[in-house]
């Protein structure tokens, strides 16, 4: 009964005071929103189980390398053959698995599609957990090569581009030229985002023969679902005693090869773990400022309150009573707001989903969860106890005797009020300053990764990939279908050049290989140096402006039937050769030594950093494609103008050529320069923006107190000024005080600051997390903001009429 008659009242209380009660609200909804907006991401992408059957239980399984190389020497693909005896020699897996990502050509369903495809072991989904919604799984003699061609396609797939028609199954699609037979279908939304966010629409068995033991070539990703009761830790125990016995028994292949065990969900996770965790400490402070606001508006309240908390004092009613009253007040404002606040998320979830990269694992999941509901509805209740327990204790300890006797609306006995509210104002300043110099930093961050140079132009670019079917293009015909496509497309009105690729900068896509210097120690496979691959058509290092340091690129007479050529960059030139011209050396690609061919360096090119504008410039070689033909091309075309103005036409001379020939991942390389660093950039501007909102509510709190100030302290102003002080000393008496607070909180945020920003070292690039110019301008920034909080109430004090305030009383 008395919880009916508290809840009556504060709304009574809280109507009575409408312009009170909107302010808090709105103050708390937007910490509250800001809040629940970055936990939903969490929550999906961290704590929310991977939806695969005991997901805990799956591991990846990678090949370490201790030869320095382009990739992480921790995390390598997998050689079958290494694949193969994993999987036969350990006894920690229930099942293994592994899988390669490819593209396939979709003919006779409209017109010609490249579908990203995964291929697969056919234990695969059991050693996930899953099946298809739509017809079987693959049987295990589907990976017998010569076995019938089967695929299952995705949930996706199957709506958008066959009407979600159940007939499907078993029924023939037309992949690479081959008859493949449909044999089911995945459940909606299923992805196995690993190693990266990769959306595939197809999963084809992979074809494994028994003589298929090579261990040069590491192309796959190694999935595994531990035994029961069979930890990560044993699990990598046993994998690294079957490396060394790999290693021994295959030396020439293996040395210094070895494995490590990795869970999934941190597998996929990786770096944006620590990115999500420091944008929720971010929401963490705004909050925490918000309810400092809250706090102080709050304390003044109860203050101007005293005379009423003293009569009820006086009549009997107990000091808890009275604290509950206060709590309850406290509760309802931050249950409004929490329900605001869900508002407020639903519209920051819609322009997260906006504005968050693609490569962000399980951005599909976001959303307003029961989790979601359930943490908001314990950071409301938390928050109302956080910024209602202070005010409400400071309320219930009034001085009966001045607070029944006085009339004036003010407390006559406020100095530990005065106290806490210059503690909330310290703290505010405190947090806002850790968030500014957190922003600062990735901002600092983010435009030093702009201004690096990667080592081409992107300006008038436009890229494509194109994937020539391997049954219907041998060497020679896939020489005639580029030879003829690039003169073409060459031709094309406000084409500048053209050339092709494989594989393209900044495309997520590398390719290493190991070479010998002729004359150089004969050395073990696993011991030769690791360079990245390129093929590339003559005309490339022109049209993506990417300086010759030396000798000479390549021409139309460097084909097959000329000798042997390549060109090297100048990371590669200045590692092997530092005090030397590389131009005339000759290096060998082949694994056999007895069968080496040698090419011979022509040219040295410009470093191009491939995989991102943070990672340094690889060691790299450049192979013309004529004498070294692949079926994969990247297509980069320079124009005179806007190069999506030239997609169609470029588009429609390759089905020109071939009518069943799709091209895929079209986009500009300023696209591509643009999705390199659209992590970063997402994280600046939302640490951004909540460091210019804690700015914000830092300054309304300075201001509020402030204001307060001049409130309580109108008759001292007014004989102040009455006795001959000038307006200049009532100015500064009133900016002093909250000058001080505010430099005293800067202070303590310097010293936090340094402590805290170390935590952000792996997130920044050529930034030290102790950047002692970005310290000095967010200080300066804070400082400057609490200045003008302080001016305007200060300001109003000034015009104090003396007259009017001895009058006050």
């Amino acid at each position: 009964m008395n919880t009916l008659q508290d809840i009556r009242f504060a709304f009574r209380m809280l109507l009575k005071r409408p312009s009170f009660t909107v302010i808090v609200v709105l103050t708390l909804a937007l910490g509250i929103g800001a809040n629940t907006t970055i936990f939903s991401a969490i929550d999906a992408v961290l704590l929310n189980p991977l939806p695969y059957k005991d997901p805990d239980r799956l591991m990846v399984v990678w090949e370490t390398n201790k030869q320095p190389g382009p990739g992480m020497s921790d995390r390598n693909e997998v050689a079958i053959g290494n694949f193969r005896d994993w999987r036969s020699r350990n006894q920690v897996f229930d099942q293994l698995g592994s899988l390669f990502y490819t593209d396939m050509h979709l003919t006779g369903v409209g017109e010609p599609q490249r579908i990203k495809s995964c291929v697969v072991t056919t234990n695969l989904f059991q050693v996930l957990g899953v099946q298809p919604v739509l017809g079987r799984s693959f049987l295990q003699e589907e990976e017998r090569p010569g076995s019938t061609f089967t695929v299952i396609l995705s949930h996706d797939l199957w709506q958008r581009m066959f009407s979600s028609d159940p007939n499907l199954i078993n029924k023939s699609l037309t992949l690479n030229g081959h008859q493949v037979a449909v044999i089911g279908v995945m459940p909606p939304g299923f992805e196995l985002q690993f190693p990266t966010s990769i959306h595939v629409d197809m999963w084809v068995p992979m074809a494994i023969g028994e003589g298929d033991f090579d261990r040069s070539m590491n192309f796959l990703y190694a999935v595994g679902r531990l035994k029961q009761n069979v930890t990560r830790e044993q699990a990598q125990s046993e994998m690294s005693l079957i490396a060394s016995q790999l290693q021994q028994q295959y030396p020439e292949t293996n040395a210094g090869r070895g494995v490590r065990v990795v869970p999934l969900h941190k597998q996929m996770v990786g770096n944006v773990e620590s990115y999500l965790y420091m944008l929720f400490a971010a929401v963490g402070f705004v909050l925490l400022i918000a309810c400092a606001n809250v706090a102080g508006l709050l304390l003044a309240r109860v203050t101007a309150r005293h005379r009423e908390v003293a009569i009820r004092l006086a009549l009997g009613a107990s000091r808890w009573r009275l604290v509950r009253q206060l709590l309850t007040e406290s509760l309802i404002l931050s249950v409004v707001s929490g329900l605001l606040g869900l508002l407020v998320a639903y519209a920051g979830i819609k322009l997260l989903l906006a504005l968050t990269p693609s490569e962000v694992p399980r951005l599909h999941e976001i959303g307003l969860h029961i989790p979601v509901f359930l943490w908001t509805f314990t950071i409301s209740i938390v928050t109302g106890l956080l910024f209602g327990l202070a005010p409400a204790l400071q309320a219930s300890r009034p001085d009966l005797t001045k607070a029944l006797k006085d009339d004036s609306g003010r407390n006559p006995g406020s100095s530990q009020g005065s106290r806490l509210r210059n503690l909330l104002v310290v703290s505010e300043v405190t947090v806002a300053l850790l968030l500014l110099i957190g922003a600062g930093l990735m901002t600092k961050s983010f435009v030093r990764l702009q201004q690096v140079n990667p080592g081409f132009e992107t300006t008038n670019r436009v890229s494509m990939y194109i994937a020539l079917p391997t049954q219907k293009y041998r060497r020679q015909q896939v020489n005639i279908f580029y030879d003829q496509l690039i003169e073409r497309v060459r031709n094309l009105p406000g084409v500048k050049s053209v050339a092709g690729i494989d594989p393209l900068p900044l495309s997520n896509n590398n390719v290493t290989t190991t070479f010998v210097v002729e004359g150089a120690p004969v050395v073990n496979l696993a011991d030769r140096p690791d360079v990245g691959r390129r093929i590339i058509t003559p005309g490339y290092f022109q049209t993506m402006s990417i300086p010759i340091l030396k000798g000479r690129s390549f021409t139309e007479q460097d084909r097959e039937n000329t000798a042997n050529v390549i060109v090297v960059n100048d990371a590669l030139a200045s590692r092997f050769w530092p005090n030397q011209d590389a131009i005339g050396k000759r290096l060998g690609f082949e694994d056999d030594p007895g069968k080496q061919v040698w090419r011979q360096i022509v040219g040295v090119a410009g470093n191009v950093r491939h995989t991102a504008l943070e990672t340094d410039a690889m060691p790299e070689v450049y192979f013309p494609y004529q004498q070294l033909p692949g079926n994969f091309m990247n297509l980069v075309v320079h124009t005179d103008s806007n190069p999506v103005s030239m997609i169609p036409a470029i588009r429609s001379q390759v089905l020109s050529i071939d009518k069943d020939q799709p091209v895929a991942d079209i986009m500009t390389m300023e696209q591509r320069l643009a999705r390199s660093v659209a992590t970063s950039r997402f994280v600046m501007l939302l640490l951004s923006s909540f460091s210019v909102l804690a700015l914000g509510l830092a300054a309304v709190g300075i201001y509020g107190v402030m204001a307060y100030l001049v409130t309580q302290r109108t008759q001292e102003i007014g004989v102040r000024m009455a006795l001959g002080a000038q307006r200049r000393d009532v100015l500064l008496l009133v900016v002093g005080k909250g000058m001080v607070l505010a430099t005293i909180g800067t202070a303590i945020g310097l010293g936090a600051a340094l402590a805290l920003t170390r935590l952000m070292r792996n997130l920044l690039f050529e930034v030290t997390p102790t950047d002692w110019l970005t310290f000095v301008i967010a200080s300066l920034v804070l400082l400057t903001v609490a200045l003008l909080a302080c001016y305007i109430p200060a300001r109003r004090a000034t015009k104090v009429d003396p007259l009017t305030a001895l009058r006050y009383e």
